[in-house]
């Protein structure tokens, strides 16, 4: 299991690249060969866009809210998890950002794994396959549906749920 988190912590000391390559040496339990792996960090980097000078600088020390979260799907990919649970990764993206966190997600995401995430704006919603939307309100999900109810309520607003339901 993946959690990637609203606000990443700031790891000082600790570069991207050791970091990820003692994750994924305790993930899988194999010795990480770091030449292919510097070549896998370097891939996937470049198609999130992100600086490869990021590869060495401490943890998510210094790095925009937008390079933090870039980060977390870099992490997710090279860990490859089951489930990865995106808590408001779109969090205050701009619009670049939201479409390469949503490219480094689509990606991650084939038939052996599964993503969940966690969003109170649909925007990121618009640029992935979801499977379904499902709606919390009080933590009981109140509603489900399709990529469709997603788009109605980016459209019509949240209140045409509480309208449905009579909330």
């Amino acid at each position: 299991v993946f959690m990637s988190f609203q606000l990443p912590e700031e790891i000082p000391g600790i570069s991207v690249t050791n970091f990820l390559k003692y994750a994924k040496n305790k993930a899988t339990g194999k010795p990480v060969k770091l030449f292919e792996f510097k070549e896998e960090l370097a891939k996937y980097m470049e198609e999130l866009n992100m600086n490869p000078k990021n590869m060495e600088r401490s943890l998510n020390v210094g790095f925009s809210g937008g390079e933090k979260k870039k980060n977390e799907i870099l992490q997710m990919l090279v860990l490859n998890p089951k489930l990865a649970i995106l808590d408001e990764t779109d969090s205050g993206l701009d619009v670049d950002a939201i479409r390469t966190v949503s490219k480094g997600i689509q990606m991650f995401k084939n038939e052996n794994n599964a993503v969940l995430i966690i969003t109170h704006n649909t925007k990121i919603l618009a640029s992935l396959k979801v499977d379904f939307v499902h709606i919390l309100v009080n933590g009981k999900i109140v509603k489900t549906g399709t990529q469709e109810l997603a788009k109605e309520i980016e459209e019509k607003g949240i209140d045409i749920v509480r309208v449905t339901l009579h909330v």
